[in-house]
């Protein structure tokens, strides 16, 4: 299982995305406080629609309580002074859960906690003159190259909804 950990979130959107994200992919969310905004429904709601409910979220008053209360054997962060991409990294040799963690939209996670994980930290390509990316952007990324190196497990690659085969049945309308 992937578990997304939110450094000490300040943006009730890029939360509410994350939870999104979570939700589709069958991921977990840890919030690890203060939070820059008051964790509510009002906030979250917008960028998370109604996958609050249906996310596994759990609240963790520090860093401390964190990984005292998970553990975590498998876990990686991403930060601007990682000097691997992710492809540097083989997700399939993680036994158990991998846990990736992401700081806060000002200034990241806390540098002495990167400094005991340095082997651990991972860096998105970009250009120079580029400082980083969404946060939510950034969770999405990772998320997604750690489930292509598991072969998307549980997910589905077909429309479900109004099924794999809507295009074919022509039950839309073309657009001139």
């Amino acid at each position: 299982m992937i578990h997304l950990v939110l450094y000490q979130p300040e943006i009730p959107p890029n939360t509410g995305n994350v939870i999104r994200t979570a939700m589709a992919t069958g991921s977990v969310v840890h919030l690890i406080k203060p939070y820059g905004f008051v964790l509510n429904e009002k906030h979250l709601k917008r960028a998370g629609m109604d996958y609050v409910d249906l996310t596994d979220i759990r609240e963790h008053l520090n860093w401390t309580d964190f990984m005292e209360t998970e553990k975590p054997v498998n876990i990686f962060f991403l930060t601007r002074y990682g000097h691997k991409a992710p492809d540097q990294f083989d997700f399939t040799k993680c036994e158990g859960d991998i846990y990736l963690v992401f700081g806060r939209e000002s200034t990241g996670i806390d540098k002495a906690i990167l400094k005991d994980h340095l082997d651990h930290c991972i860096r998105l390509p970009m250009k120079r003159e580029a400082r980083s990316l969404n946060l939510s952007n950034c969770v999405a990324i990772m998320t997604y190259e750690v489930l292509r190196q598991l072969g998307y497990p549980g997910l589905s690659g077909d429309e479900v909804i109004k099924g794999s085969d809507f295009l074919e049945r022509n039950e839309w309308k073309q657009v001139d």
